[in-house]
């Protein structure tokens, strides 16, 4: 098997990002990931961001950026540019633009402008899927319509594996629908299934309600109910660049930046 460059996607560290960004990447650097994605820069420059990568020999691959932020003001991709990132992603959409919702014709149209804007910084537009695309629009999923109709050049997939599953479908299976679309693969894994309130374990969407965490969590790569050489076997298989560890909430009584080092520690006994 291909032995891949892994990332940590930085939002499952926040709590520490948020503190010492440049601490947090160190730490992250030295538990032997290759490259970071980022969900908010907490302030910092992209300058200085740029700067701390380099120092440490740490790839800032991607990233994740509002689509209402990135419609308002196109110009942010710029940040990301400076800071060298290579993928830009749509990385979640409130109820409004959600597939069925009034909105979700604006989030297919705001694929391709931002699409555009990111190729000429040369950056690619990514869509990081959650498991409300699965809901069907005229017969079809609607990630599958969004991917119908925004060209592959303009739009390309960075599948989320959990929430693949979440919405009913077999990972490796859209994995291998989408080859060579497909540079960048989230490792997520987990425990139970789908539930109600469900997102109050990511902090959103709970309306006040809390989430049944017996019937659902999220865990570090390797330790829950994902198949990941199975999915890293056709993540090869379609092309894919880079993999990138996301746990949207630390478990197993463990923090964090404890279950970030759980992760690569068994994505190394599976990575080539």
């Amino acid at each position: 098997m291909k032995k891949f460059p892994v990332a940590l996607q930085f939002y499952s560290v926040r709590d520490e990002a948020e503190k010492d960004f440049f601490g947090a990447l160190k730490k992250v650097k030295e538990m032997g990931y290759d490259g970071v994605e980022f969900a908010g820069l907490y302030g910092n420059q992209p300058a200085n961001i740029k700067a701390w990568c380099a120092e440490l020999g740490l790839v800032p691959i991607s990233a994740h950026v509002p689509f209402v932020d990135m419609m308002e003001n196109p110009d942010l991709l710029a940040d990301y540019s400076l800071i060298g990132c290579k993928y830009v992603a749509i990385p979640y959409l409130t109820e409004e633009y959600r597939p069925g919702a009034e909105k979700f014709g604006e989030v297919i149209e705001g694929a391709k402008l931002l699409g555009a804007k990111a190729k000429e910084l040369g950056i690619q537009l990514l869509y990081h899927n959650h498991d409300f695309e699965f809901t069907k629009v005229d017969g079809k999923y609607a990630l599958d319509v969004l991917y119908d109709t925004v060209s592959a050049d303009l739009l390309a997939t960075e599948l989320d594996t959990c929430w693949v599953r979440v919405g009913g479908e077999d990972p490796v299976a859209y994995i291998t629908k989408y080859s060579g679309r497909a540079p960048v693969v989230h490792l997520k894994d987990y425990v139970g299934s789908k539930t109600e309130n469900m997102y109050a374990l990511i902090g959103i969407d709970n309306g006040g309600a809390t989430a049944n965490a017996k019937a659902f969590e999220f865990r570090p790569v390797g330790y829950g109910c994902q198949d990941f050489y199975s999915i890293l076997s056709a993540a090869e298989a379609a092309g894919a660049k880079w993999v990138v560890v996301e746990q949207d909430q630390p478990s197993m009584g463990r923090t964090s930046m404890e279950c970030a080092r759980m992760s690569i520690g068994y994505v190394k006994t599976l990575n080539g």
